[in-house]
């Protein structure tokens, strides 16, 4: 039988309140049970070894912080996914414990202006709250993930898609590196053509000839390309 640290504090005692409420709280986090009752632990074996009967105080008014300073410390540095700073991390917690306090009373998700009231933030703070909150929790791209035909899949396979493009990769290059062999003008002619998407009757007023010697120089440098790109695939 597991005893928690809990049965050494009176229900009464000064401050219990606040431990049961966080014990409960913390209790249902995912984090193993065990390791919480072991935290709790400590924090009971610190408040016995910094007690200091002659100050006055009752125990369980020195023991009980300390434990609850303990479990924060742990969920703190170490039940986060990722790493948050300190002042993140409380702002996240209030967020969430706001959300659930107007849920409660609303009965619906409060908006993110009625949390910045309620907490007296930002909405721009309120925000980044809700993000850092999400950095909690992490879960693994290899993860299995069951697909609605009952075929068991990773999360990686579900992200992203194949891209096109991909296949143009090397077509560009090659494209790119013949039209080093061009003129300057006729490089600018196309890519005011197909990099900018100008009309040949705009690409003569940029360039400063007429829309005829445009037409004449695009078939010119097009025709080009492709008898260089031609001698490279051979």
């Amino acid at each position: 039988m597991t005893v928690t640290p809990l049965k050494a504090v009176p229900a009464n005692a000064a401050g219990s309140s606040e431990l049961f409420q966080r014990w409960r709280r913390y209790a249902a986090s995912s984090e193993p049970y065990e390791d919480l009752v072991q935290v709790a632990s400590l924090g009971l074996v610190k408040a016995v070894e910094r007690f200091d009967p002659d100050r006055g105080f009752a125990f369980t008014s020195f023991a009980v912080p300390t434990i609850v300073g303990e479990i924060k410390r742990y969920f703190r540095d170490t039940a986060w996914a990722l790493h948050v700073d300190r002042g993140a991390q409380e702002r996240a917690r209030a967020i969430t414990d706001a959300q659930q306090q107007i849920m409660a009373r609303t009965g619906r998700p409060p908006t993110v202006d009625e949390l910045a009231q309620y907490l007296e933030l930002s909405e721009e703070e309120v925000l980044d709250g809700l993000q850092t909150a999400e950095a909690y929790d992490a879960v693994s791209l290899d993860a299995p993930l069951q697909s609605d035909e009952d075929e068991m899949s990773s999360r990686l396979d579900s992200i992203g898609e194949d891209d096109e493009r991909l296949e143009l990769v090397d077509e560009q290059a090659t494209i790119f590196s013949a039209a080093k062999h061009l003129p300057e003008r006729e490089r600018q002619i196309l890519y005011l053509r197909f990099g900018e998407d100008l009309t040949q009757s705009e690409i003569a007023t940029r360039v400063g000839v007429s829309q005829m010697q445009v037409s004449r120089l695009l078939r010119r440098s097009l025709q080009r390309l492709r008898d260089l790109t031609d001698d490279r695939q051979l």
